[in-house]
């Protein structure tokens, strides 16, 4: 569809629970447009939108897909998500490029605990929101108990649009409140016709209240309501466009994505209601909008990339202002290098076609861009500006990973940053001192399909292994030792003497070295060596071989040789100086303390601080918000939090949320440091 302008583009966002529905409805809506002459099946992997292997393999969406139609004089760029919380990140990269999202809630589950944290993730966002109640053909759907639902949950913006006609497998058409008609499907093909009489008190009540929520929001059809005009339809429809752009209301449709009963209603509301594009950028330190306008200079945003072991890196660009064509060069405001975008391709699932030009609003891929990455952002050269995204969720569970083969540690890594371009909620880092590599993500499904992406693209199988936790040691009480190295070999030898004396302090100070020589006991030259000899010891370990900490060392004496002392000797002599002192000075074992804030329900409060308490947590506050949530912040040790984004999500039915910060190292209670084996401290 060429000669676009931006007001007739959409970006159109499904989101809802697992399970609801979203890629079948992908499916049935680019099937009803004529884009696909059948539609696929999730349970046969030949869906548009789930291609990669691993959401064949699950049945599952684990990554978003743009599945663009063609509805009258629109063109509505689909975004298919996960439903799965594990793949949230997908999410919140879709919603940042949304004009509207589609909230599909089952009509045999009703609302469930994914449901309420999209529409959470798409308020804070300000993207406007329209309920889609699928399944209505299904055994068990209940239209009535799923819109109380929705009520009870969301408030009183759910404005239904539709009820339905016939339930369960008796489920055949609906009635649109708007036009005040009844409409049936037979083979996909869809008739109007009068609102069954079984269903006119119905329907004469729920349009009336409907009505009255419509037109409350504009003062002049408010009057001619109270003077007993009814609006036509079209005038309904327009303030009801407004109202849903504004985030007054959310309408709610229904039907059924696999039977196609509904779609073309859903359609038809999405390119009624107007997108509202002002994007939100810093130049320099201002913050400025940016708004859709396809005569400005061209500005891109890159909010996603692929990385294909044949192709290379493809970005996919949201469209800010201007329009692009083939060729066209850009900034890249991040590494302010150029950037020539030598295709433009539209996307469908794992399809791409070239086009020959794209404006403010909608979205291509761009192969093979040099520099640029998730989050960045193309600008003209004369206007480097920056658009900005929303917040992201920071992952919540990590594990520890090897190659199974010695010697792929190198590929390892470079498959891992290769697949962080791709998946920019996964992070990966190397514990220098733990010496382990480390994945983090959302969760152990999130981090299953990190690994075997790594081994499908990059042929590297990786092992798990527990994380370790970065213990230190530090000392309780003061003590003194003497370091002696003297060794004689034939020509010059070794000697170097040292008098240590070791104190313990405040936690968090670090390490302090003072020197107290007086009368040339050891010469100034080789004090610089004594210490850096502690300082080898402390990082090589104490008694349980972990780096020592908090600790002030003292050198007060020592001896010398004029002809076989030297800086080795005496690095020698301070190494060994202060491993005695530290046996002799009530060696601890302390313990990372992380600062845990987590989000839950009331309800589940009373669980959560006793779960909390049982990992040896100390609580610090516990606030409500305005809807009565709890938000309770506490101090645990980082050794108690291994598999708590799983135990939390168990313990609040999936709707409790915590993020964790390091605080503070605390000394390990005895009972506990009594499983650390001591090892024996090399002295010379």
């Amino acid at each position: 569809m060429s000669n676009l302008s931006p007001g007739q583009i959409r970006n159109v966002v499904l989101i809802g629970h697992g399970g609801t529905g979203k890629t079948t409805l992908t499916e049935s809506l680019l099937n009803l447009a004529g884009v696909i002459p059948r539609k696929g099946r999730v349970e046969d992997g030949t869906t548009v939108s789930d291609f990669e292997p691993e959401e064949v393999k699950r049945h599952i969406s684990v990554s978003m897909a743009i599945a663009p139609l063609t509805w009258g004089e629109y063109k509505v760029n689909l975004i298919d998500t996960p439903g799965f919380v594990d793949f949230i990140g997908e999410v919140e990269l879709a919603l940042d490029v949304a004009d509207l999202a589609v909230v599909l809630v089952s009509a045999v589950e009703g609302v469930e605990v994914q449901t309420e944290a999209v529409w959470r993730l798409a308020a804070a966002r300000g993207v406007p929101r329209v309920v889609f109640v699928n399944k209505l053909d299904r055994e068990r759907a209940d239209f009535s108990r799923t819109l109380d639902g929705l009520r009870e949950t969301f408030g009183t913006g759910i404005a239904p649009l539709a009820l339905p006609i016939g339930a369960e497998t008796e489920f055949r058409g609906l009635v649109d409140l708007l036009a005040d008609q009844a409409i049936s499907y037979d083979g996909g093909k869809a008739s109007t016709g009068p609102v069954p009489a079984d269903m006119v008190d119905l329907e004469g009540r729920v349009r009336d209240n409907l009505i009255e929520g419509i037109v409350i929001a504009d003062d002049t059809l408010m009057e001619r309501y109270l003077e007993g005009d009814i609006p036509s339809p079209a005038e309904l429809s327009g303030a009801l466009a407004v109202g849903v752009s504004d985030g007054t209301v959310q309408p709610v449709l229904c039907g059924s994505a696999l039977t196609g009963v509904g779609l073309d209603r859903l359609l038809d509301l999405v390119c009624a209601i107007p997108p509202r594009r002002r994007v939100k950028a810093r130049a320099g330190d201002q913050s400025i909008e940016v708004a859709d306008d396809a005569t400005a200079q061209p500005l891109a945003r890159v909010f996603k990339t692929i990385v294909d072991p044949f192709v290379g890196r493809i970005s996919l660009l949201q469209i800010v202002s201007g329009t692009l064509h083939p060729d066209v060069v850009l900034v890249n405001s991040r590494t302010r290098s150029d950037e020539r975008l030598h295709v433009l391709e539209a996307m469908r699932g794992k399809e791409a076609a070239p086009v020959s030009e794209a404006v403010a609003g909608d979205i291509v891929a761009i192969p093979k861009l040099a520099e640029t990455r998730t989050g960045d952002t193309l600008a003209p050269k004369s206007s480097p500006v920056t658009v900005e995204f929303g917040p992201v969720t920071p992952p919540a569970f990590s594990i520890a990973v090897k190659p199974r083969t010695t010697g792929d540690e190198d590929r390892m890594m470079t498959g891992l940053h290769r697949l962080k371009e791709e998946d920019s909620s996964f992070e990966v880092r190397r514990d220098d001192e733990t010496h382990q590599t480390v994945l983090s993500g959302m969760g152990e499904t999130h981090l299953q399909v990190i690994c075997e992406r790594l081994h499908r693209k990059f042929s590297v199988d990786l092992e798990t292994e527990d994380l370790r936790i970065p213990y230190r040691e530090a000392i309780s009480k003061p003590a003194d030792a003497e370091g002696r190295h003297k060794k004689q070999s034939g020509g010059h030898g070794q000697f170097g003497v040292v008098h240590l004396r070791v104190e313990p302090l405040e936690r968090g100070s670090g390490f302090e070295f003072v020197d107290k020589i007086v009368g040339g006991a050891i010469p100034r030259q080789f004090i610089p060596a004594v210490e850096k000899g502690v300082r080898r010891a402390m990082n090589q370990g104490g008694i349980y071989g972990y780096p020592v900490v908090d600790t002030r060392v003292t050198c007060d004496d020592g001896k010398f040789h004029t002809v076989d002392s030297s800086e080795a000797s005496f690095e020698m002599a301070g190494a060994i100086g202060f491993a005695l002192a530290f046996e002799q000075a009530g060696p601890v074992v302390l313990e990372p303390i992380d600062r845990v804030e987590v989000y839950c329900p009331a309800r589940f409060q009373g669980d959560v601080l006793g779960d909390l308490n049982s990992r040896r947590g100390r609580v610090l506050s516990s606030a409500s918000d305005a809807e009565g949530a709890q938000t309770i912040v506490a101090l645990c040790p980082a050794s108690e939090l291994g598999r708590y984004a799983a135990e939390l999500r168990q313990l609040t039915g999936g709707r409790g949320r915590f993020s964790v910060t390091f605080d503070h190292y605390a000394e390990l209670p005895s009972h506990l440091a009594e499983k650390f084996e001591r090892r024996k401290v090399a002295t010379g």
